[in-house]
């Protein structure tokens, strides 16, 4: 007799709320609505400057905030990020983008997060071993330049989350990004995220006829961002409002400051709760150290994020090049 069947449903329940919960900022925020890796943010540099980085059209650029800055990015670049959190979690980037002269730009990312070393037993209370879960996102993001000021892009968003054994599930979803150069040194952004995002599950394989299917759609983002340019290229100030179907309203704002050519010091902060005056907001900081290197340009980017519900806080990691 198999025994440790009885003990999947708990472990299952077990699984899906660590899961859930690997952003405990953004599960006190929006409730433990799925996909919470993906409203973490993007890199150390867009974390480091709190994620307010809709209306950012320069630097290295991830379709992940706004689509439609693709056309403006003035190289290709590509990037590996590394996240260190606590509580067995885990958290990693990858990006490549490029422009497609004269009018478009193209970018892929992937986002990868999960949780390991969840304690997994059967119905006698016995171990049965380590479980650990995986959540995936593949994006392929384009847009383009209408006008010199005017652009308007998407992402297409393929989710792929691991939970259990037979237990899976593999989604597509859309966001969707205008930007306006109101001026040379003001940009205005407007993005709607996860449009169609949504999980479905079939427990059948595990089950049998005992099992059941569900569907747990994500969170619809609505952001309004505005980002300004400081005079010689001495970096950038930005900041946004986020709306959400699910009635929260949320702020957040970074800067970033150029001290040499070479070095870029950042600050932000992220999840300022304007409805329910909530303690989930996240201050942040970082920095960039770059080399030009004939036609390349790589980069390290770190940046420290404080978690105010986890026993310790962030550090993102990133690697990057521009070519």
């Amino acid at each position: 007799m198999n025994r440790t069947r009885p003990g999947v449903l708990p472990i299952l329940i077990v699984a899906v709320v660590v899961a859930q919960c690997i952003d405990p900022a953004a599960f006190a925020q929006l409730a433990g609505q799925p996909g919470a890796f993906g409203r973490m943010g993007f890199g150390a540099r867009g974390m480091a400057m709190g994620n307010a980085m809709s209306a950012v059209p320069t630097g290295d650029l991830a379709s992940y905030y706004n689509p439609a800055l693709l056309p403006f990015a003035a190289t290709r670049s590509g990037s590996a990020s590394m996240g260190i959190l606590s509580l067995d979690r885990s958290l990693n980037f990858l990006s490549y983008a490029m422009p497609l002269p004269p009018k478009a730009g193209l970018a892929i990312s992937v986002i990868n997060a999960g949780v390991s070393k969840i304690d997994g037993r059967d119905g006698d209370g016995e171990q049965t071993g380590a479980l650990r879960t995986s959540e995936n996102q593949a994006s392929l993001g384009f847009a383009i330049r209408f006008t010199p000021v005017f652009s308007a892009g998407v992402n297409v968003k393929l989710h792929y989350y691991h939970l259990y054994t037979d237990v899976s599930s593999t989604t597509i979803g859309f966001d969707f990004g205008t930007f306006y150069m109101i001026t040379p040194e003001l940009g205005a952004a407007v993005t709607v995220r996860n449009v169609g995002s949504r999980y479905k599950w079939d427990t059948g394989p595990l089950f049998g006829q005992n099992g059941q299917t569900s569907e747990e759609a994500f969170p619809q983002l609505y952001t309004a961002g505005l980002s300004y340019q400081l005079d010689d290229s001495l970096g950038v100030i930005d900041a946004e409002i986020e709306f959400s179907n699910k009635e929260t309203i949320l702020a957040r704002a970074g800067l970033e400051m150029t001290i040499l050519p070479e070095f870029s010091a950042r600050a932000g902060i992220d999840r300022v709760d304007l409805k329910e005056k909530g303690n989930g907001v996240k201050p942040s900081i970082g920095f960039t150290f770059r080399k030009p290197l004939g036609g390349w340009t790589p980069a390290v980017h770190y940046a420290f994020i404080i978690e105010p519900f986890s026993p310790t806080d962030m550090h993102i990691i990133t690697v990057s090049v521009a070519f």
